[in-house]
């Protein structure tokens, strides 16, 4: 229980300047600051390149909760892109398919696990992580600063940077790139603070640990659940330790490939989550690999048309974009095509921030290729949920752990 010597901070104001900031959330919120609070031993990181505003901030310090705690958990290398306090995506190094390659656009250019790691954070859903703030838990070598050379993208944390890689990022966006180099013997406070309207709320700092032994629980008829499976629980919980709740999260082969995010109704948050999966698995449809693009086309506009191609927007002006960067404008990839494609894909694992409610929810991850579930448990339709798992034959773990994030 929290102390009232644990709330003085906030009743004597003894916070610290840090650095002023570009802006608050919008460019007409000036003044805007950074401080520490006087519980902090140390910063949490320092400011290598750029100029950050309030919300890269709030971006870098989640992804960086979110990487460390991969690490931490997986002994893995891990990536997160972060838009509006979310992640787009996260991963941690696992070796891409052949397919992903060519759909990542790397082919056959060597990559260092942590290059590898940020890619599958990346390509989780680059449409949304279009100008995102991305996140690293190892050193960012010159491989990774290649990639992130050719991406939108408005910056980065990290512990520690290669003097290549450095070189290189300092020269993105004019110079501007905001580059945040992140302090590993930083502890935070136990306590936290945060004002509203006036209102100052603490709370003490959710620190609770995801790890392979939170998964043990497994309530289903099926129960054993393989490395690689546990791994992807692991990944996807922490991933929604840090995302906007209501939240839950798909995740394969060590990537999330589609997270919801911000649904007042949970079963939203899975159908929300689901169409990302759908776009993602659908970028590999031998029809979508297919589409021959112009000469010059940018990388963006390829990825833009392939959505577009693949939500079967045929507008108008859709048209007349698909006629100006490809060869050849396709025939539409419809409904049955998608709906036979996507019956290929399975051992998704999904995660939830809270319970499910109903097991309506578990119907809709069945379209989706699940074949895992990682969820707190505690609601008093655990039952059902778990008889539906059972009936299409999922795996389901309660970690007992709620993941609530605002």
């Amino acid at each position: 229980m929290a102390e009232k010597k644990d709330f003085e901070a906030v009743e004597n104001r003894e916070y610290s300047h840090i650095r002023n900031l570009k802006y608050g959330c919008n460019p007409q919120q000036k003044p805007a600051a950074l401080f520490s609070s006087p519980d902090s031993q140390g910063q949490a990181f320092e400011v290598l390149n750029g100029n950050p505003g309030y919300i890269n901030i709030l971006d870098a310090l989640n992804a960086w909760q979110l990487v460390k705690e991969l690490k931490e958990a997986l002994d893995m290398p891990a990536a997160a892109s972060f838009k509006h306090v979310s992640p787009a995506g996260a991963a941690v190094s696992v070796e891409l398919t052949e397919i992903e390659r060519e759909i990542y656009g790397v082919g056959n250019k060597t990559l260092t696990p942590a290059a590898t790691a940020y890619l599958r954070a990346r390509e989780a859903d680059p449409k949304s992580s279009f100008g995102d703030f991305a996140a690293l838990s190892d050193k960012v070598d010159e491989a990774t600063a290649m990639i992130i050379k050719t991406e939108v993208s408005d910056g980065i944390i990290a512990p520690d940077y290669e003097e290549k890689a450095l070189e290189i990022l300092k020269k993105k966006k004019g110079g501007n790139y905001i580059i945040l180099k992140a302090n590993m013997d930083y502890v935070p406070p136990s306590v936290e603070y945060r004002e509203v309207y006036g209102v100052c709320f603490a709370q003490k700092r959710n620190d609770a640990k995801i790890t392979r032994e939170s998964m043990k629980k497994v309530v289903t008829k099926i129960d054993k659940l393989s490395d690689e499976t546990v791994r992807d629980m692991v990944l996807a919980s922490i991933t929604l330790k840090y995302t906007q709740s209501n939240s839950v999260g798909f995740a394969i082969n060590g990537q999330m490939i589609g997270v919801g995010a911000g649904q007042q109704s949970r079963v939203d948050c899975v159908k929300l989550a689901g169409s990302k999966l759908e776009t993602w698995y659908l970028r590999q449809h031998p029809k979508v690999r297919a589409l021959q693009f112009k000469a010059k086309t940018m990388k963006v506009t390829k990825l833009n048309t392939r959505v577009q191609y693949i939500e079967g927007d045929f507008t108008k002006h859709s048209k007349q974009a698909f006629e100006s960067v490809l060869e050849q404008v396709p025939a539409e990839l419809t409904s049955e095509e998608k709906k036979e494609y996507m019956s290929t894909l399975k051992g998704v694992t999904l995660s939830s921030d809270a319970f499910f409610p109903f097991p309506d929810n578990i119907d809709h991850a069945s379209m989706r290729g699940v074949s895992y579930i990682a969820q707190p448990g505690g609601s008093v339709q655990d039952k059902q949920v778990t008889e539906a798992c059972d009936e299409y034959g999922m795996a389901m773990a309660f970690t007992d752990i709620r993941l609530f994030h605002h």
